[in-house]
């Protein structure tokens, strides 16, 4: 009972500091919040060898522990994982400060002022599993936008981690910024996760970042709003105008480039005009990059036509996110019945169609409900920092305020400036 008092008061206190912390940030130059950001880039590279002895130690642990391997190549510190934290840094550095961009203008009819100004959301609580870069990703972002951040990453990464919070920390003082900015919560226990989604009057966001069971388990139980993607259960469909060579390099991009990632293709659908020819070629691919193929009966029987073995997919595996080297393939009739199949199974994150027809292409782009559609791309393209906002914090598939990787604009709010003279309402 006690240790529960305590944790709870432990994450009030953070939660009241970074409260505090935001209020300051609001008014902060981008020159100071740049200094602190290009300060942990330096930081990161002069530690670099410190951080792969934090990381072999949640490495094995992991191993011990039987991660899969979706979940540990997600946790590991890799050379480009490092680079793209220092990387990423560096792009954010050189965006330009949402904060105080005047979003809208127009005069009153009785003479005063009207501006829309984009500002901060205040703070924001980033709850993640396994990839230890989120913790300086999420925390730059936040310090550029002027958000105070706490964060909560997981079990599995918690040397990594705390290696990486440190840094963000001796970043901020150099930069003679509150230390408390950005506050990574140094404890395993849960309870600390479900202290924290109770702060409303403290905490304005909560992004979760991790598999499906943690983010029900924050959307469900958080009083602080959530923005958030489920899962990613992205499609790419071929369409019977398509390239045929263009099709083959963007299926196997999609799945294989790195299927533990939410942008890969889980689902991938033919036109039955071009299936006989298109498809087995596609399919042969995916066997030499090792993916297990998972067809409908149309599919499979052409498969088997042309000596590539393939599994039947059941009414499940439509929406699997399987986060690893298998594919479920479906012929459809045409493109209606691809979008409705895609709106059905789907989890509105990235979906792509492959064709020559702009009007094939428009139907699609504009009938698919996702955050990001594609036309003739692969989806591995949906990131933050393919986007040019620098690193994302998040994907988001709520329609409510952000949708799609979320940036520094993303992380804002706004408000409404008045100026006059001396108006009073008659």
């Amino acid at each position: 009972m006690t240790a529960t008092i305590d944790i709870d008061t432990l994450i009030e206190d953070m939660a009241r500091d970074a409260r505090q912390a935001s209020l300051t940030l609001a008014n902060v130059p981008i020159e100071q919040k740049n200094k602190a950001i290009l300060r942990l880039a330096e930081l990161i590279e002069e530690n670099v060898e410190s951080l792969r002895e934090e990381n072999a130690k949640d490495l094995e642990a992991g191993r011990e522990s039987g991660l899969s391997f979706a979940l540990l190549k997600r946790l590991e510190l890799s050379d480009r994982r490092i680079s793209d934290m220092v990387e990423g840094a560096k792009q954010v550095a050189e965006l330009p400060d949402p904060v105080g961009e005047k979003l809208e203008s127009y005069d009153h009819p009785q003479g005063f002022l009207i501006e829309k100004v984009r500002v901060p959301i205040g703070v924001i609580g980033i709850i993640y599993e396994s990839r230890p870069n989120v913790t300086v990703d999420c925390a730059i972002l936040c310090l550029k936008s002027g958000n105070a951040s706490i964060l909560r990453g997981g079990k599995e990464a918690f040397h990594t981690n705390t290696a990486l919070a440190k840094l963000v920390t001796q970043a901020l003082e150099d930069a003679g910024l509150p230390a408390k900015t950005a506050q990574f919560i140094p404890t395993k226990d849960r309870s600390a996760l479900n202290a924290l989604l109770k702060l409303d009057q403290y905490v304005q966001c909560i992004i979760p970042r991790g598999g499906e069971g943690l983010i029900r388990f924050v959307a469900e139980n958080s009083t602080i709003p959530v923005i958030k993607h489920f899962d990613g259960i992205c499609s790419v469909y071929v369409d019977q105008f398509a390239d045929a060579q263009m099709a083959e390099t963007i299926v196997v991009n999609a799945k294989c480039q790195y299927p533990a990632v939410c942008n890969a293709a889980e689902n991938f659908l033919i036109h039955q005009s071009v299936a006989e020819t298109q498809l087995p070629a596609i399919a042969k691919a995916l066997v030499e990059e090792g993916v297990e193929l998972r067809a409908d009966a149309k599919g499979k029987a052409i498969l088997e036509t042309n000596g590539i073995s393939c599994t039947e997919a059941t009414e499940a595996d439509w929406g699997t996110e399987y986060l690893d080297l298998i594919i479920s393939i479906r012929v459809v009739e045409s493109l209606e019945e691809a979008v409705a199949f895609i709106n059905t199974y789907g989890s509105s994150h990235s979906d792509a169609i492959v064709t020559a027809d702009k009007e094939q292409a428009e139907q699609f782009l504009n009938g698919v409900d996702a955050a990001t559609v594609y036309w003739n791309v692969s989806t591995r393209f949906t990131d933050g920092f393919e986007f040019g906002l620098g690193a994302e914090i998040g994907i988001s598939t709520d329609k409510l305020h952000a949708r799609g990787p979320m940036g520094l604009r993303e992380l804002c709010s706004y408000k409404f400036q008045i100026t006059g003279d001396g108006q009073i309402k008659e």
